[in-house]
């Protein structure tokens, strides 16, 4: 075999190759000469040419557009509308191409596919028409350590630093432990409580009319109060004033406080990477004033309906019940 025959390959070509191969047929070279410079077989580039050459000749960019279009209808994706409409669908709702075929795989649907040919499929022409690239969940965007502007740490009295945590509420091995946050909007009034089960990844939300303390532990005990002993062991907060009567709390419900580090909000990472993606339906500049309790309720259970990968792809809802002995109706 010569040196050159070794050196050619089979596999598709890119939109680089076919600017490449257009600029050549310009230059008036054989194809033979334009396969050898391409480093592929001559069958490629007479493939190429017979496949995706129109009455204008041969134009990279329709040539692309055409290979991407014959690969989409040979894949599952493309011959099936109803696989097609549920991927749209689950991607308007903030699904990862991940959590699409993680839980097809579990829920053992019949045409089950790779998150890879969904990826394929959102980037392809068609994908990009229906601006499917858009709805990719960005869930890393807009997030970071909180600044204080200089200001000192509020005080909080009887803290308990996180370091003294239980271990298995730090290994998320055991139900009930829970972090707080407040999330703050477009207005002074804005601002909601969320508060995430860190084992199951639940995520609850509640509406605050202000940061005051005694109002933000009444609304813990409300929101928490009704679960039983074991579904409330501990919470985690940051060092927030709003947070300083969590004697109330305990006191009330037995729910143990314990604080992370100053300016250390990743010790805190699941009620922060649930804030982030609430972000996604309430951005900071929100109004909640616009928005009933029943809007902020669908935002929230849109969250917690949608399958996690670190949960095996079920979601914080299933995860959640099972840890509490809950069946769920289906």
């Amino acid at each position: 075999m010569s040196g050159a025959a070794m050196g050619q390959k089979y596999n598709h070509l890119t939109l680089e190759d076919r600017c490449r191969l257009r600029g050549m047929m310009e230059m008036g070279l054989p194809k033979t000469e334009i396969a050898r410079r391409l480093g592929r077989h001559r069958s490629t580039v007479d493939r190429e040419l017979r496949r995706n050459r129109n009455a204008d000749g041969y134009r990279p960019d329709s040539a692309e557009r055409r290979a991407w279009a014959r690969k989409i209808r040979g894949s599952k994706i493309g011959r099936s509308t109803r696989l097609r409409e549920h991927i749209e669908d689950r991607l308007a709702m903030g699904w990862s191409p991940e959590q699409i075929a993680g839980r097809m795989k579990l829920e053992k649907v019949e045409h089950a596919i790779s998150a890879e040919s969904i990826y394929r499929f959102v980037y392809s022409p068609e994908g990009r028409r229906a601006r499917l690239p858009r709805q990719l969940a960005q869930r890393k965007a807009g997030r970071g350590r909180r600044r204080r502007n200089g200001r000192r740490e509020p005080s909080i009295p009887d803290r308990t630093p996180i370091h003294q945590r239980p271990t298995k509420a730090n290994l998320r091995s055991q139900f009930g432990h829970w972090e707080g946050d407040l999330t703050h909007f477009r207005r002074q009034r804005d601002i909601l409580l969320t508060l995430q089960e860190r084992r199951s990844r639940l995520t609850l939300a509640r509406r605050l009319l202000s940061k005051d303390s005694a109002l933000t532990a009444r609304a813990i005990v409300d929101e928490l109060g009704a679960l039983p002993p074991r579904a409330r062991r501990t919470i985690t907060h940051d060092n927030g004033g709003e947070f300083a009567r969590h004697r109330d709390v305990t006191e009330r419900i037995g729910l143990r406080a314990f604080f992370c580090d100053p300016h250390s909000p990743w010790r805190r990472g699941g009620i922060e990477n649930a804030n982030g993606l609430l972000r996604r339906d309430l951005p900071r500049k929100t109004s909640l004033g616009d928005y009933t309790d029943d809007d902020i309720d669908a935002v929230v259970w849109n969250l917690n309906s949608t399958p996690r990968k670190c949960l095996g792809y079920r979601t914080p809802i299933e995860a959640f019940a099972a840890n509490l002995g809950v069946a769920l109706e289906t």
